[in-house]
């Protein structure tokens, strides 16, 4: 029998409300997966198969792709599980190992979406030096940073979360997060608060500092270009700030459901503020980028596919 003192294995409350239409639920959850590994799986293929896209755009949404894929693997097969065993239990290093996938999916997706800002600005303002700025060394060395910096600085933040006892063992999600096991701690968390709130920062600031810096910079130089000019620079930035506003609705879904009590929200709408972020995303960046131009070389993909002898 585990101590009240130091538990390690943590209830995930919101299950034992689906109890009663967990196939519902199921398949509800199944098919947002589905969709999702088949849009960014077709997405990673046709960049990868077209000599023609691999441009640094396309590598960025490539890497949403990816990220998305992740996240989604991190998130929908527990939930599954879950419902399917009916055992709402998740032991201390499961919890602290899907923490840590779906914290860095969020902050490896903010930080793509920074570059592609900064892509997209270096495209339309200096349109001469673009291949300078995102020569396909650069490119390698921004993605490089995206994924590896979220990995190693989250990986010390999470150290501070493993070194706690916790003398409660209830979580009102399907899921585990850092904000809801350290309320669970016995210990002082002060430590952990200033440094997450530090780390939140930056993760969250420079990224939106670069958006906003590049897109005020293409502004300027659409304000004074030609219809042409802006009505180009609008279908390159259309699917860009479409995943931008789509990211920051998730995190403020999530930023306000982590800090209402859950008997205070429907349970209905809890579900749906928690799971937006990590479902809605990786499903929707894909169908953002789903482009007229894009679809094209889909459409030559599959026809080529076709006409292929070895098909």
């Amino acid at each position: 029998m585990e101590n009240a003192s130091s538990f390690t294995t943590f209830i995930l409350m919101n299950y034992e409300s689906m109890d009663q239409q967990k196939y519902l639920y199921f398949a509800i959850f199944l098919l947002p997966y589905i969709l999702t590994i088949v849009l960014n799986g077709c997405l990673l293929t046709v960049v990868y198969k077209q000599s023609t896209l691999h441009e640094p755009m396309y590598i960025f949404i490539c890497n949403l792709a990816f990220n998305g894929i992740y996240g989604s693997t991190a998130l929908l097969p527990h939930i599954m599980s879950k419902l399917a065993t009916q055992s709402y239990k998740i032991p201390l290093a499961n919890c602290l190992i899907q923490i840590f996938c779906l914290h860095t999916f969020g902050i490896v997706e903010l930080m793509t979406l920074a570059i592609m800002g900064y892509d997209r600005y270096a495209a339309i303002c200096t349109p001469l030096h673009y291949h300078d700025k995102m020569s396909p060394r650069k490119v390698k060395i921004l993605i490089a940073i995206a994924w590896l910096f979220p990995f190693c600085s989250f990986a010390m933040y999470l150290s501070l979360t493993i070194r706690l006892s916790f003398c409660g063992n209830v979580i009102h999600k399907t899921h585990c997060t850092n904000f809801d096991l350290i309320k669970l701690s016995c210990n002082d968390t002060s430590l952990n608060n200033i440094v997450g709130i530090l780390l939140m920062g930056v993760y969250m600031f420079p990224q939106f500092l670069v958006i906003l810096f590049s897109y005020a910079q293409i502004l300027r130089i659409c304000i004074h270009a030609s219809k042409e000019c802006q009505k180009k620079a609008l279908q390159t930035c259309i699917p860009h700030l479409l995943t931008v506003i789509n990211y920051f609705f998730g995190c403020c879904f999530e930023l306000i459901q982590v800090r209402i009590k859950a008997n205070q929200t429907p349970y209905g709408v809890a579900v749906f503020m928690s799971l937006y972020f990590l479902i809605l995303s990786p499903l929707l960046n894909p169908v953002i980028y789903g482009s007229s131009a894009f679809k094209k070389h889909v459409c030559q993909f599959i026809q080529r596919r076709k006409l292929s002898p070895g098909s």
